[in-house]
């Protein structure tokens, strides 16, 4: 069985997007169908807007309405890219013939696992997601190698940095593929692991719930 995908082409994804003149775009097509590159860009692309947020949300000459702001954006992009990654491991599942495609999406998908495969903790597309942090983290620590606004002790430790930080990104691909290859041999599955980040969800965060109920809403 051919791989569904390889980690160089992730990686080489995640960077030509970053080097890309007005990535992340803050808004995106859904295309009409499900496919799995679309949703690696999607997680990459919620990643790249999540940094941002992140960054603008440590401001200390704003006011706090903006910071706030900061927060429930964080929130949104973090839900947003949780969701693409379980839709890249969905995809790859199905694309594996390791979960039965009608039930990929819900909660319980049906497995098609062959017996004696062992189970990875780690999903293909937590190892994808992770990828694009890194790569996020090199892209920035890049750049703090060509800043002429410090020293070259800043430099030289960015420097450090960043071959250390490729190393990271080389193990973790070298891992993504030996998994998606044991895995199309029938040595290895992993399944699609639900966040249910209840935080987010109005019915389940008990503040929120007691907001609305204080409101003279149904709980």
């Amino acid at each position: 069985m051919s791989l569904p995908i390889a980690a160089a082409d992730v990686t080489a994804l995640h960077d030509r997007l970053l080097a890309a003149p007005g990535w992340p775009p803050r808004d995106e097509p859904t295309p009409d169908v499900p496919d799995l590159w679309h949703w690696v860009r999607t997680n990459h692309r919620f990643n790249s807007l999540l940094w941002a947020e992140e960054d603008l949300a440590r401001r200390t000459t704003v006011a706090d309405a903006e910071i706030a702001a900061n927060k429930r954006a964080i929130d949104r992009f973090n839900q947003a890219r949780n969701d693409a990654t379980e839709r890249v491991d969905e995809l790859l599942l199905t694309s594996l013939g390791l979960v039965d495609e009608a039930s990929a999406r819900t909660d319980a998908p049906r497995s098609t696992v062959p017996a004696g495969a062992r189970l990875n903790s780690e999903t293909a597309g937590s190892m994808i997601d992770r990828l694009s942090i890194l790569a996020l983290k090199m892209h920035a620590m890049r750049a703090q190698t060509l800043r002429d606004d410090v020293d070259e002790v800043h430099r030289e430790a960015s420097r450090a940095r960043l071959a250390r930080l490729l190393q990271q990104r080389d193990d973790l691909a070298g891992c993504l593929d030996a998994l998606l290859a044991d895995a199309a041999a029938g040595r290895a599955y992993f399944k699609v692991y639900r966040q249910f980040k209840m935080y987010n969800d109005p019915r389940f965060n008990p503040v929120l719930v007691r907001e609305r109920q204080a409101a003279g809403g149904a709980a």
